[in-house]
């Protein structure tokens, strides 16, 4: 017997909230890895006040502009090497044999599921990184060694490719 619950959970256009833990950072289509924790999406609109004279009642707000915070990816060290070879592309001696000109890719944080399928996508303007954290290493703990990435944007768009 299905209950309703689980009738609605299987229904096309099911709105029950999306439990995921895998988290895929992609540079012009390359997948730079998977992350364990992603944080930072997010955007604000500034709101701009204008008093009108004799409307004392209230003040007029607008939409002024828009800003989004650094994206702050977080992982387990692995072997893979793409996460390192954007790094070096876009600082250092990367950098200068650009002759000091940042390449502006696109960039997407996309959600996976439990059987591979993306649920959904957030596809970055010009992403490039601004801060790389290695693990800390000490002899005395044993520990998860992690490193982290800090991603500077000029925005995003979202999109939802799975009919669940």
């Amino acid at each position: 017997m299905t209950t309703p619950d689980k009738q609605r959970s299987a229904a096309p256009g099911n709105l029950d909230p999306v439990m995921s833990n895998r988290f895929q950072l992609a540079i012009d289509g390359v997948p730079i890895g998977w992350f364990m924790e992603v944080s930072g999406l997010e955007m604000v609109v500034e709101v701009e006040s204008f008093p009108e004279g004799g409307q004392n009642g209230f003040v007029h707000k607008f939409p002024g502009r828009t800003t989004w915070p650094n994206l702050v990816f977080k992982r387990g060290i692995t072997q893979d090497d793409n996460l390192m070879a954007w790094v070096r592309k876009s600082s250092g001696e990367g950098f200068a044999a650009s002759k000091n000109k940042l390449a502006r890719p696109t960039g997407a944080v996309s959600i996976i599921d439990h059987q591979g399928h993306t649920l959904r996508s957030w596809s970055l303007i010009s992403p490039f990184p601004v801060r790389w954290t290695g693990p800390r290493l000490s002899a005395n703990e044993f520990v998860a060694l992690n490193e982290e990435v800090e991603v500077a944007h000029h925005g995003f768009t979202t999109s939802t490719t799975a009919s669940w």
